[in-house]
């Protein structure tokens, strides 16, 4: 089976709640394809370097997928489709990383300094 890395990026006015939806329908057309997703997260709302129709931030979305060829591309039909996803990437990758990407990292150092003070 091949692994795949897939990214994307819903509207900034949605909920969490309908970014989990969009999260969980990706994850439905996958394993409905003979694929598997072996880890989603969820990176939260940040904001964009320039603007990408009109929207200023973006949810990201991260989903690792084992599964053949045929289940990407039907998961870019579909992701194509949707109105509430405005970017979208997907990558193979020779292997999953383990434990938190590099953004849940980024977003736990960041925590740390916060809590600090601003310390150096």
């Amino acid at each position: 089976m091949a692994l795949y890395e897939h990214v994307f990026l819903a509207r900034q006015d949605l909920s969490q709640a309908q970014v989990d939806a969009l999260a969980a329908q990706a994850t439905e057309i996958i394993e409905s394809n003979n694929g598997k997703v072996t880890k989603t997260e969820t990176w939260g709302l940040k904001s964009l370097a320039y603007k990408i129709d009109r929207n200023r931030k973006a949810h990201f979305v991260l989903l690792n997928i084992e599964g053949p060829g045929s289940v990407v591309a039907e998961l870019e039909r579909q992701t194509r489709i949707n109105e509430d996803v405005i970017r979208y990437i997907t990558v193979r990758v020779d292997e999953h990383e383990e434990g938190p990407s590099v953004m849940m990292r980024k977003q736990d150092r960041d925590k740390k300094r916060r809590d600090r003070g601003g310390e150096f």
